[in-house]
């Protein structure tokens, strides 16, 4: 399980969130001279990333990927918060990339990926999760928002 944990890491957000991105603003004709707090954003996005895709792997005993997902409902870390924080992650170091290039086209394909997220959310992954766990995505869907941090995090832990 772990083989196909850091394989789907790399693969899917490494590709999206990081080759995807680098590419895009070294070959960007708009960019500017960069901005070195790009970094920073970026190595808060991965650290982000990483404590997702350990929960998913600890406490949902699954991946990030489609072909592995968590057989429980991962309600710990930062899933306490907001029901999207691996998503918001992986934003967050597409928009650090943009920082660092100051790249026009990497901040609009940010924006699309940000938009293709969220109809996804709402149109696969909710109704996937719904009908996977049932009354339990029920009540985490209330307490829980779907992408803005809340100021109370939920109490319970998921065993």
């Amino acid at each position: 399980m772990f083989k196909k944990a850091l394989a789907a890491f790399f693969i899917l957000p490494g590709s999206f969130g990081g080759l995807v991105p680098i590419a895009a603003g070294i070959s960007d004709p708009w960019r500017g001279s960069g901005h070195s707090l790009g970094f920073i954003v970026v190595a808060i996005g991965l650290a982000a990333l990483a404590w997702c895709v350990r929960d998913f792997y600890v406490t949902g005993k699954g991946t990030l990927a489609p072909w592995a997902p968590p057989v429980h409902l991962v309600v710990v870390g930062l899933y306490r918060h907001t029901r999207n924080p691996m998503y918001l992650g992986v934003l967050l170091i597409i928009s650090g990339f943009a920082i660092l290039f100051t790249s026009p086209l990497v901040a609009i394909y940010c924006a699309l990926v940000a938009i293709i997220l969220h109809v996804r959310v709402i149109f696969s992954e909710e109704k996937r999760l719904a009908s996977q766990f049932g009354e339990e995505w029920i009540r985490y869907k209330k307490e829980v928002p779907r992408w803005i941090h809340q100021k109370r995090p939920i109490q319970r832990e998921h065993p």
